[in-house]
């Protein structure tokens, strides 16, 4: 499986990227700064994701990467522009000790797969390769085989992320 690489097999996600590594507390203004809130297109929110946390994340960051973060990612104001710029920056999934409630229903709203599992940070540095089973939310960190159990994403969340999020799933259930 290549870097970023999402097989989709019945309702089973996998992903396998390269880690960027976060601290605790990151807010929605560190995700995507409030100085670029005047556009809700994906590809501008990009250019800028991260960059008040770390300003050569936009420039660095590669379709498939993995955030693994502390406590309390997502904290600070409900937008859905941090889960969306984060999506379109090329993130596949984001790994943290918790979220903050409104960011980890919005993440899943826009389809970006989230995890929680407060002790991966102990176990991963920025740059390490981690696969992570949605399904049954097992991380394999790669450079020493490190299984790691973060909670499982439901069923029906599954589905809010292989049809790309809340509005998709509607309009595919609704047949629209």
């Amino acid at each position: 499986m290549s870097n970023g690489q999402r097989v989709i097999k019945g309702r089973c996600m996998k992903l396998k990227g390269k880690i960027w590594k976060f601290g605790d507390n990151i807010n929605t203004d560190e995700i995507i700064p409030a100085r670029y809130l005047n556009t809700s297109d994906p590809a501008e929110l990009a250019k800028h994701c991260m960059e008040d946390a770390d300003p050569t994340f936009p420039q660095k960051v590669q379709n498939g990467d993995i955030i693994v973060a502390g406590s309390n990612f997502g904290c600070g104001s409900s937008r859905e522009h941090a889960p969306i710029a984060l999506k379109a920056a090329g993130i596949a999934c984001v790994v943290a000790g918790s979220f903050a409630r409104i960011f980890f229903r919005n993440a899943f709203n826009m389809g970006l797969p989230i995890l929680e599992c407060p002790e991966i940070g102990a176990h991963v540095a920025e740059g390490d390769v981690v696969s992570i089973s949605l399904e049954d939310g097992t991380i394999t960190v790669a450079k020493d085989n490190t299984v790691l159990q973060a909670q499982p994403v439901p069923d029906f969340m599954q589905a809010l992320l292989q049809d790309g999020g809340l509005m998709h799933y509607v309009k595919k259930k609704a047949n629209l």
